[in-house]
């Protein structure tokens, strides 16, 4: 028996001493509430009402019952809207700041189909991990070696001509001749969201490996600054795929190495970090 039920039925016909009239507050037929107020009798043991053919009375036995029973009711009711709260609460997640506002509205209307109503935080690595770990959100999306993440996306260089026929840039073809030592050299410049061990330093040591000058790597703060200087130069930059398309750039592979980045979820519980894994959305907000 739904004893919840059964005692919605019993209250609102004891408030309008009516079946008829009780049903159609509680928004179920008369039928339905007859025999629920029958089956909580069954299961009491007693008679809640006395029936005539107009009206119906609380017995004794009914009146002693009907407290509890409302009691029960208002109980389920305030389970209820507990309930409806912790599913439309905020759930902050810490994003990276380049994911495209686009993609990332996607997101947010893909986990409400999943009960999860998020609210996006874009800040670069490091405060991500810091966010996360402060407990100032209740997950976070924080870079990774590409090989132990749950999501890669595979870096490049782009830059304003378009390389043709090449299949990858070397970082190599960057180093100046002899002609052009008085000339300004090429740079090769990192966003914020590369400003991380397995990135740059791996950059920095193809930089070192290959006979580039050290003011040829420069780690900006600024993706929008990097992207003008790539824009209004020779200059390129380390992205992915999606940005240089996304920039108006032509992007091709590093030829020396693979570079990618790498991301999982870091979250104070399991469960969350699950159910921010399964986002099928998620990937491809990250250029994965």
């Amino acid at each position: 028996m739904d004893l919840v039920g059964a005692c919605r039925a019993f209250v609102a016909v004891s408030g309008y001493s009516s079946f008829t009239v009780g049903a159609s507050a509680a928004r179920i037929p008369q039928s339905v509430a007859s025999r629920r107020v029958a089956a909580l009798e069954k299961h009491f043991g007693g008679r809640l009402f006395t029936r005539s053919s107009r009206t119906v009375a609380l017995t004794p036995f009914g009146r002693e019952m009907l407290r509890p029973a409302r009691r029960l009711v208002e109980l389920a009711e305030a389970m209820e809207h507990d309930a409806e709260r912790a599913r439309l609460r905020p759930f902050r997640l810490a994003v990276p700041a380049i994911c495209v506002p686009r993609l990332l509205a996607g997101l947010v209307a893909e986990a409400r189909r999943h009960d999860l109503n998020l609210d996006l935080y874009p800040a670069e690595p490091v405060e991500r991990a810091e966010l996360v770990r402060t407990l100032e959100v209740r997950a976070a999306l924080v870079a990774v070696p590409a090989d132990e993440g749950v999501w890669r996306v595979p870096l490049g260089l782009a830059g304003h001509t378009d390389p043709r026929d090449a299949t990858a840039i070397y970082i190599e073809t960057l180093r100046a001749g002899r002609a052009e030592r008085g000339t300004r050299r090429r740079r090769v410049w990192l966003q914020p969201e590369d400003d991380v061990p397995h990135v740059r330093d791996r950059v920095i040591r193809l930089r070192d490996s290959v006979g580039l000058q050290p003011a040829q790597v420069v780690v900006t703060d600024s993706l929008v600054t990097a992207a003008a200087e790539v824009l209004g130069s020779t200059d390129v930059l380390l992205c992915s795929r999606s940005q240089a398309d996304d920039l108006g750039l032509h992007w091709r592979p590093v030829g020396e190495m693979p570079l990618a980045r790498g991301y999982d979820v870091a979250a104070g519980l399991r469960d969350e970090v699950q159910q921010i894994r399964a986002l099928p959305v998620l990937g491809r907000c990250l250029g994965a």
